[in-house]
């Protein structure tokens, strides 16, 4: 085991990095990590595993310098994996298996006690390693016969293994379901070094010691967990909307002023002229009060105009401080059930993959769909849907459906925003479509922005939005994994949109903390062969992870 400095640390300064097409990520960016657990957040395409890339080494910056004390860990989002390579290789520990074997064979010679090392015991502390990370794979393994999910926590254990003192994570919990992700929040709660996660997961956040928020190539550090970070933005977020509110009022009050003092001043010149016509005062005396008047009223009206250009400045700084990530309102009376009335009847249903199961769905329940990876949630739903016939039973769909996938290939790229949405919509006026598209925050010419050209998080308001104004409106929502790829702002608006949802829905997701904010009624559990409804849901906690040394 390393030993550790009493504050292990990253330190980032000056840091510029641009891509080669120009587009700058950093421009002087500085800060220091310590020992403990940082959380990373920011809205999608911000730069958030740019940082880790470069903080990894992966990337090299323009200019600036990042040091990092003790060894590094990195678990990046895409784990590059060979579907032929075994769990030993992913592990890193392959060589030294082969070189304990060749000790037993009775090589003893230099370089394979050199491979060997300190891991004499490494053929115990993997298998271990992996056990309490609830994977029960044998180190001979081909990657190919495992799940997306099981690579992730394999990959986490192939950084954990060698024990850092630096610990690197990007987006871990994507793909994991609910086993996976206690496991994960485990092993980052048990972690003794300086470990940063970039992630939009709150269960895991909520486990952090300090926030970092990267917007604009910054970032804004906030004591505690999650909630803390919260709690310090709304509180941000008051006073931001306090200030725009304050000079709003002061523009309005400078335009009064300008214009009451445009009025004067035509006054004074009607005044002025009217002396000059009628000559009562000789024509040198007028002359110079007509200059000296002309050039107080220039001085009196640049001076109004100026206050009036100071304030529209303080009301674009104080709009700066306000947040483009507002909740989504909007009314669906179209999508309203009443009580009772039968949504979707499933009798007796087989699945393609072999699970078997009833369901009725009556009103405007809300439900979650449950169950580990590879149980069958995507395949009901896209069942449910009629995008996939089941091979045996009866599927009774009774309302208007829709179904958001996974990947969100329900918009075109080839259209714009206000396009794809009169796809589901065509008999729609135009005005309507726009007006509506702008609660989901595409106004004016964002409305017009072609969608191969959108943001991750933007895509998905795109998509919501073609769904839930689709013509007839849905009174049954089905949600594949909605959390999965989305940053915290994004999923805070889905939960606003779906609270005005007043039809049934039904949520495929691992993302407990999100799922809580949904008030569900009931759950749709799958096992290995069936599928049944429960009024609760008590996922199996996983037990503590320990380190090599505890005891």
């Amino acid at each position: 085991m390393s030993t550790r400095a009493s504050t292990v640390s990253i330190s980032v300064s000056d840091l510029h990095f641009a891509w080669p097409d120009g587009t700058s990520v950093f421009a002087g960016l500085s800060f220091a990590v310590n020992a403990g657990r940082v959380g990373i957040v920011g809205r999608n395409g911000s730069g958030k595993s740019t940082l880790l890339r470069l903080v990894s080494g992966r990337l090299r910056p323009n200019r600036g310098s990042i040091r990092r004390a003790g060894s590094l860990g990195y678990l990046s989002q895409d784990l590059p994996l060979r579907v032929d390579a075994r769990v030993d290789e992913l592990l890193g520990i392959a060589g030294v298996r082969r070189a304990l074997a060749a000790v037993e064979a009775g090589d003893v010679s230099e370089p394979v006690l050199e491979t060997i090392g300190d891991a004499w015991d490494i053929e115990e502390r993997a298998p271990a390693l992996l056990q309490r990370l609830g994977l029960d794979l044998g180190l001979d393994r081909r990657i190919g016969e495992i799940s997306g999910g099981e690579a992730v926590l394999l990959g986490l254990a192939a950084e954990l293994l060698h024990e850092p003192d630096v610990l690197l994570l990007d987006e871990p919990t994507n793909n994991l379901d609910r086993s996976g992700r206690a496991r994960l929040v485990e092993a980052v709660r048990s972690f003794r070094g300086a470990l940063v996660v970039v992630s939009h997961d709150e269960q895991l956040l909520e486990h952090v010691d300090q926030v970092g928020d990267l917007r604009d190539g910054e970032i804004n550090w906030y004591g505690g967990n999650l909630s803390a970070y919260r709690e310090a933005v709304a509180l941000e977020q008051q006073a931001a909307e306090r200030a725009v509110r304050v000079a709003e009022a002061d523009v309005r009050r400078q335009r009064r002023e300008l214009a009451a003092a445009h009025i004067k001043l035509d006054r004074r010149r009607r005044y002025g002229q009217k002396m000059w016509d009628t000559k009562r005062e000789p024509k040198i005396v007028m002359g110079a009060r007509k200059r000296e008047a002309e050039v107080s009223a220039g001085k009196h009206r640049i001076m109004h105009e100026e206050r009036l250009a100071s304030a529209r400045e303080r009301l674009t700084g104080a709009e700066d401080g306000v947040r483009d990530d507002a909740p989504i309102r909007i009314d669906l009376p179209g999508t309203e059930l009443p009580e009772g009335r039968v949504v979707l009847r499933l009798e007796d249903v087989e699945l393609r993959n072999g699970v078997r199961g009833s369901l009725e769905v009556r009103g405007p329940e809300r439900m979650a769909v449950v169950g580990p990876n590879g149980s069958g949630k995507s395949t009901l739903l896209h069942t449910i849907a009629g995008q996939l016939a089941p091979t045996a039973g009866v599927c009774d769909l009774r309302v208007p459906a829709r179904l958001l996938p996974q990947r969100i290939d329900i918009v075109d790229n080839d259209l714009s925003v206000v396009e794809n949405v009169a796809r589901f919509a065509p008999a729609s006026d135009e005005n309507r479509r726009r007006a509506r598209l702008a609660r989901f925050h595409f106004r004016g010419r964002a409305a017009d922005q072609q969608a191969s050209t959108l943001s991750g998080g933007e895509r998905f308001r795109a998509a919501m939005a073609a769904l839930l104004l689709a013509e007839p409106a849905p009174q049954l929502l089905m949600l594949d994994e909605p959390s999965n790829n989305l940053d915290l702002a994004s999923i805070d608006q889905l939960v606003s949109a779906l609270e005005n949802y007043r039809g049934a829905l039904l949520v495929a997701s691992h993302d407990q903390a999100f799922l809580r904010r949904l008030h569900l009624t009931r759950y749709v559990e799958l096992a290995p062969d069936r599928f049944a409804t429960t009024s609760t849901h008590h996922p199996a906690a996983p037990g503590p992870i320990r380190r090599q040394g505890d005891r």
